[in-house]
């Protein structure tokens, strides 16, 4: 059988492309609307793996675009006094404040749970 190819993979001229719109990376238009499907729960986990003993409190769930969950990221990490970032659509905050975090989320109307142990 003979294999067919299907589409531009790789550009000299802009790099890689995207599989689904098939711009690059920066352009892509299939990524931007996307919102994490999730069951309605904002769940609130304390992670150490892999920085040392040093813990950070995660927050998977949130059901929003990328750029209002970096808004609530910025707020949250305000109201803690810490830093943090998002990856893969989780919020990652330095520090133990689940307790801080799930009375945060919940005056903002989000069903929330501590999960871990």
């Amino acid at each position: 059988m003979k294999k067919t190819r299907q589409g531009l993979v790789y550009s000299t001229e802009t790099g890689k492309l995207c599989p689904g719109c098939g711009q690059p990376p920066k352009q892509c238009s299939c990524k931007k609307a996307q919102v994490v499907p999730n069951d309605g729960v904002v769940r609130i986990s304390r992670q150490t793996k892999g920085r040392k003993g040093a813990g950070v409190s995660l927050i998977s769930g949130v059901p929003l675009a990328e750029a209002e969950l970096k808004v609530l990221a910025k707020n949250l990490k305000q109201k803690c006094g810490t830093g943090g970032t998002i990856k893969n659509g989780v919020i990652e905050i330095q520090g133990d404040h689940r307790e801080l975090l799930r009375e945060l989320l919940q005056q903002a109307g989000y069903t929330v749970k501590l999960a871990g142990g």
